[in-house]
């Protein structure tokens, strides 16, 4: 595998141009890796905050439990 190395502007649509001088020498498979000169930070969004539960009270004053009944099957 042979590299080039250009630079080149990217056309409408996302059309890059192989100068002249190298297409001689390209076959019609090539592996591209674009490098931009445009540094923009990577700025990410935030992220919502998680739900969490909060403390529950239930009142179970006169409340009968069965053991036998909550583990038939």
């Amino acid at each position: 595998m042979q590299a080039y190395e250009f630079s080149t502007a990217v056309e409408d649509h996302g059309i890059i141009r192989i100068p002249e001088e190298y297409l001689k020498d390209i076959s019609s498979t090539v592996k591209v890796i674009i490098f931009t000169k445009n540094e923009r930070t990577l700025v990410r969004e935030p992220q919502p905050k998680r739900k969490t539960f909060k403390a529950m009270k239930i009142h179970t004053k006169g409340f009968k439990f069965n053991r036998e009944e909550a583990n038939e099957r």
